[in-house]
Order: C-alpha cells, then sequence, then structure tokens
C-alpha cells in the first residue's frame, strides 16, 4: 500500500544559494506547493528579486555558507520570521573546472568551504531543533559527481563524494528520530554552472525544473538517493556489476570522461569569473593574486 504523500503546504523551507539556476527553480517549485520558503544567498540583491518574483512569504537573506555564524544568523532569522524550520536544502555550491595540476591552491580550499563545509555548517545547525520536534528533512544537493571520479573536475568530485559520504552516515545517525535526509544526484544541468560542459551519450541535460520537481517529489514521499535525470540510476547500478576495466571501457563509451574535461572554456568564462568571487573574504585583486602565485608555481616546478 502506497504511503500518503507529505504536504507541503505551510512548511517552512530553507535553501542556500537560492537566488539563481536549482536553488531559484525548488524555491519556485515549493512556493507553488503553499510552502513557506526563505532564500539564502551570498548575492543578496539577486535574493531580493528572486523573492519578490516568487511572492508569497518568500523571505531573501543573505548568507555566506563557508562561514558558520552567518549560517547561525540566517536560521535564527528563517525561525524568527517564518516559524520552525521543516526543511534545509543545502543547495549551494561551485565547479571551477580544469586540469587537477593547474588548480591553485585557493580555488581548492574555496570549493572545499563551500561545497563541503557549508553542507556540514547547515546540516549541524537543522538537526538539534528538527529532532525535539521528531520531523524534518535535510537535502543536500550532491552530484553523479559524487558517485564517480570525473577527469577535469577532480576536487569538484572529491567534494561531492563527501557530500554523499556525509549524507549516507548522517541519515544512519538519525534513523528512527523522525527526520528525514535525502540526497540529491543531477547529472549535466542547464545552468551557469553547467554551462559549456559535454553531454554524455545517453543521459540528457535536465532543465533546473527537473531537478526541482524531483526534490518536491522526494520532500512528498521521502527517499534517500534520488538521481536526474532517472536513468542515471539504472546506468550506475549496471555499472556496479562490472569489474574496473569494464567501466572504464563504458565510461569512455558513453563520453562521460569529457563531461568535464571537455568543457568550452570560452562558454564558462563568465560563470568561472563568478565562482572564483564567491566569497566575501576573497577580493578581485585576491583572485588574481592567487591565479598569478599559481602560475608562478607552475613555472618553479
Amino acid at each position: 500500500m502506497a504511503k500518503e504523500r507529505r504536504s507541503l503546504a505551510g512548511r517552512v523551507v530553507a535553501i542556500t544559494g537560492g537566488a539563481r539556476g536549482i536553488g531559484e527553480a525548488t524555491a519556485r517549485a515549493i512556493v507553488a506547493k503553499g510552502g513557506r520558503v526563505a532564500i539564502g544567498d551570498l548575492d543578496v540583491e539577486l535574493a531580493q528579486k528572486t523573492a519578490e518574483a516568487l511572492g508569497g512569504d518568500t523571505l531573501a537573506l543573505e548568507l555566506d555558507v563557508t562561514r558558520r555564524e552567518s549560517f547561525v544568523s540566517f536560521v535564527s532569522q528563517v525561525e524568527e520570521r517564518l516559524g520552525p524550520l521543516d526543511v534545509l536544502i543545502n543547495n549551494a555550491g561551485i565547479m571551477p573546472l580544469g586540469p587537477f595540476v593547474d588548480e591553485d591552491d585557493a580555488t581548492a580550499r574555496r570549493m572545499v568551504d563551500i561545497n563541503l563545509h557549508g553542507v556540514i555548517f547547515g546540516t549541524k545547525l537543522a538537526i538539534p531543533g528538527m529532532v525535539r520536534r521528531g520531523s524534518g528533512h535535510i537535502v543536500n544537493i550532491a552530484s553523479q559527481a559524487g558517485k564517480g571520479g570525473f577527469p577535469g573536475g577532480a576536487t569538484y568530485s572529491a567534494t561531492k563524494h563527501a557530500v554523499v559520504g556525509l549524507s549516507e552516515a548522517v541519515r544512519a545517525e538519525l534513523r528512527d528520530t523522525g527526520v528525514e535526509v535525502s540526497v540529491v544526484m543531477p547529472a549535466v544541468v542547464n545552468t551557469e554552472l553547467g554551462s559549456g560542459l559535454v553531454e554524455a551519450r545517453g543521459v540528457k541535460v535536465s532543465e533546473p525544473s527537473h531537478v526541482a520537481d524531483a526534490i518536491v517529489e522526494a520532500l512528498e514521499a521521502p527517499r534517500f538517493e534520488v538521481w536526474v535525470p532517472r536513468v542515471s540510476a539504472g546506468i550506475y547500478r549496471l555499472m556496479t556489476l562490472l569489474p574496473r576495466a569494464g567501466r572504464e571501457v563504458v565510461v569512455r563509451a558513453l563520453k562521460a570522461d569529457q563531461v568535464l574535461a571537455g568543457a568550452d572554456s570560452d562558454i564558462r568564462a563568465a560563470y568561472e569569473e563568478r565562482a572564483a568571487r564567491s566569497q566575501p573574504s576573497l577580493k578581485p585583486e585576491d583572485a588574481g593574486a592567487a591565479s598569478d602565485a599559481a602560475d608562478a608555481e607552475k613555472v618553479e616546478s
């Protein structure tokens, strides 16, 4: 017998990195279901525009997921203005691409801070209140790069593997508390982050709305693993039956090894520049200095 679907009407949902892309599409989908949404984003002006466009009780709040005190303030404001937090969607993330050996240390730290520590902070802050109330749902946006290593995005893949592992462990710790955990694993999505990527054979590029719909479905009928598109789950399961050499042959045949490594740098230029300035503490001149230092290291080596 199918379980009764859970209504999102009136539920308080906080979304990190919610001003654009998957975050914005998810906010839109949840508002359409009657949810009360708070968007947290480093770009607070864009977040405010997004919130105004969505209407209702939608809030726009400044949030730097790399700073615990910023996350504490964000959650406090959400609960003060909307009520106890029912759902946290850890969506904020960046994906600078390039050969691993050419990646400067500042870029690697920024990815780990945003993609992983941001999820850790948010999850730790959401759990106590949810456990006290005996209900709640934490949704962590990972990637299919969290299930396999993708050339051209080694550190990104590492952060998303960490998010998958974190989600699995936290889910086990929260068993029987009434708090659900889901991990969302999209393939290539038609967002600025996904711009210029190579399309793998057999896996179409998804729209942000497809990911948003999958998240809403997981909130209404909870499940742990959320694959977008769903066909990816079947491909992954079949791949696990093969020995490593066989998996690598299939990966090359599907061009999956070129999804990130073959990205068009010209198309991605605007995104890469914005991602390089995705921490308030990193000023434009600092980003340039980090790049210069990396170039110096290459020359010296």
